[in-house]
C-alpha cells in the first residue's frame, strides 16, 4: 500500500509539473474529500490556490473542512469574495465554527462578512459557549418536526428543509416553546401509514446532552446509547443544536491525544500535526515537566546522600538501585495507565477506590512475589556464581529480594490511587501518570532499600 502511495504521488506531482490540470482534475473527481485533503496537504503551497479551484463545489467545501489550518488560512487569503461565498454557503455550521477559531481576526472578518445573515447569526451564537462545551460543537442544522404533523407532511417537510440539514435520519420533535419532546427515525416515518401523526410514533424517552455540558461528556454519550446524533437543549429543555457521530470522533481523538501528551508530561498538549510544530514550539511544550521532574529528581539524591555511609560499607548494594527504581517506576505506571483509562471511559469513579485499591494489592502481591523469587534466583545463580561475585550474599540477595517486593506493592498502590484522587479534586487524571508517579515511586524505593538494608546487615 506505501508503494502504490508513493508511486500516485509521483504521478501527481508529474502531472502538476507538466500542466496537465484536467488529468488532475479527473483524478481528483475520483477521490473522496478526505483523501483530497491530504494530497493538497504535500503539494508545492504556491500551486495550492490553483489545483483547489479545480474541485466541484461542494467537493471544495467539504475537502476544505478537511484540511489543515495553514492550508485553509492560505486559500481564504488566495479566494476572492465570491469565490470565498461558495465555499462558506457550502459549509455546515459546526464546520464553519471550527475553522472560525483556528483562523486570525482578520480572516475572520472576510468569513463572517461573506456568510449569509443566518450563518452569521448562528456562527456568533455557538462562539458564545466555553471551551470544551457541548454548545461549542453543536450543529443547528437538524431536522425539527410538530408533534401534530402527519407522517406525510413530516416527509414533505423532510424534502424541503433536509437538503441543507447535516442529518435527516434522526428528526426531532419540538413543542410550542421549542422545547424537546420527543425523536424519531427517518425509518419510523417512511414505515407509518401517511395519516398517522408524529407524535404516536415518536420516542419520548430521549438522550440529551445541555449547552454546558463537556464535550467529551456528550462524545461518550453517543458512544454509549449507539446514536448518530445527540440533542443538545439549553437549561429550558429548549432545543438549539445537535451533536453528530462524526464531530464526537473528532473530540475522542482531541482528547486521547492530550492525555497522551500529558502522560508524556507535555504540560501544554497541541493540536497541531507534529511537523507543522517548530523546534520552538516543541521545547516550550515540554520544558516546564522536564524542569519540574529534574527539581523534584533531588529528593532521590538527597535520600542516597544520606545513605552514603551505608552505601560505603556495602558498595554492591549501589548496583541494585537503577533496577529497583525501574521496577516500582514501571508497576506504578502500569496501575495508573489502566485506572486513568478506566476513569475516561467512566468505567470507574471515586466510590469505587476501594475496589480498585483491593484489586491492585491483590494483583501487586502476585507480581511482587513472582518477581521477588525470579530476583533473588537470579542474584544467587547468575551473579555469585556465574558472574563470582562473592559480595552478593544470600544476606544482600534477601534485602534487594525483599525492598523489590515492597516497592511493587507501594508502586502500585500509589500509581492508581493518584489518578483518582486527582479527578476528586478536580484535576487531569493524566497528569499523574508515568512522569509525576515514577518519581514519587523512585523516592519510595530508596527509602524502602535502605530501611531493609540498615535491618537485614546492621549497617
Amino acid at each position: 500500500m506505501t508503494e502504490i502511495t508513493a508511486t500516485f504521488e509521483k504521478t501527481f506531482e508529474a502531472l502538476i509539473e507538466a500542466k496537465k490540470y484536467s488529468a488532475i482534475k479527473e483524478i481528483l473527481n475520483t477521490l473522496r474529500p478526505a483523501d483530497i485533503a491530504i494530497i493538497l496537504q504535500n503539494v508545492e503551497k504556491t500551486k495550492l490556490p490553483l489545483l483547489f479551484r479545480l474541485l466541484p463545489k461542494e467537493t471544495a467545501a467539504e475537502t476544505f473542512v478537511e484540511m489543515e489550518s495553514d492550508e485553509q488560512e492560505l486559500l481564504i487569503r488566495s479566494f476572492s469574495d465570491a469565490e470565498l461565498k461558495e465555499v462558506v454557503d457550502e459549509l455546515y455550521v459546526d464546520d464553519a465554527v471550527d475553522i472560525v477559531e483556528e483562523m486570525p481576526a482578520n480572516v475572520v472578518k472576510r468569513i463572517l462578512k461573506q456568510a449569509d445573515p443566518d450563518m452569521r447569526k448562528m456562527i456568533n451564537e455557538i462562539l458564545k459557549y466555553p471551551d470544551d462545551s457541548a454548545g461549542s460543537i453543536m450543529t443547528t442544522e437538524y431536522v425539527e418536526l410538530k408533534p401534530d404533523l402527519t407522517a406525510e407532511d413530516a416527509i414533505k417537510r423532510i424534502r424541503r428543509t433536509g437538503i441543507d440539514k447535516e442529518t435527516i435520519y434522526t428528526c426531532y420533535v419540538t413543542d410550542a416553546n421549542r422545547k424537546l419532546i420527543g425523536a424519531l427515525t427517518l425509518k419510523d416515518i417512511l414505515l407509518a401509514e401517511d395519516d398517522t401523526q408524529i407524535e404516536t410514533i415518536m420516542h419520548e424517552d430521549i438522550v440529551s446532552v445541555t449547552t454546558l455540558d463537556d464535550q467529551e461528556e456528550a462524545a461518550k454519550s453517543l458512544s454509549k446509547y449507539d446514536l448518530n446524533a445527540i440533542p443538545v437543549v439549553d437549561k429550558e429543555g429548549r432545543l438549539v443544536g445537535i451533536i453528530t457521530v462524526d464531530d464526537a470522533i473528532d473530540v475522542i481523538e482531541e482528547e486521547t491525544t492530550e492525555d497522551i501528551e500529558k502522560m508524556a508530561a507535555i504540560i501544554t498538549p497541541t493540536d497541531k500535526p507534529y511537523l507543522k510544530l517548530s523546534p520552538f514550539d516543541i521545547w516550550k511544550s515540554r520544558i516546564p515537566w522536564l524542569m519540574l521532574l529534574m527539581v523534584s529528581a533531588t529528593f532521590t539524591g538527597m535520600i542516597i546522600s544520606g545513605f552514603e555511609d551505608a552505601l560505603a560499607t556495602t558498595v554492591v548494594l549501589t548496583a541494585f538501585i537503577p533496577m529497583l527504581m525501574d521496577t516500582g517506576g514501571n508497576s506504578g505506571s502500569q496501575a495508573s495507565v489502566t485506572v486513568i483509562r478506566s476513569l475516561s471511559v467512566g468505567d470507574i469513579e471515586w466510590a469505587d477506590v476501594g475496589s480498585v485499591l483491593w484489586k491492585e494489592l491483590r494483583v501487586a502481591l502476585m507480581c511482587a512475589a513472582t518477581l521477588g523469587v525470579v530476583v533473588f534466583g537470579k542474584l544467587q545463580l547468575v551473579d555469585r556464581v556465574i558472574l563470582d561475585n562473592p559480595a552478593v550474599t544470600v544476606s544482600v540477595s534477601i534485602v534487594v529480594a525483599i525492598t523489590l517486593m515492597v516497592t511493587i506493592v507501594a508502586a502500585k498502590l500509589v500509581g492508581c490511587s493518584l489518578p483518582m484522587l486527582a479527578k476528586k479534586l478536580g484535576f487531569d487524571p493524566a497528569v499523574m501518570a508515568s512522569p509525576f508517579i515514577t518519581t514519587i515511586v523512585d523516592a519510595l524505593s530508596l527509602l524502602i532499600y535502605f530501611a531493609i538494608a540498615k535491618a537485614v546487615l546492621h549497617i
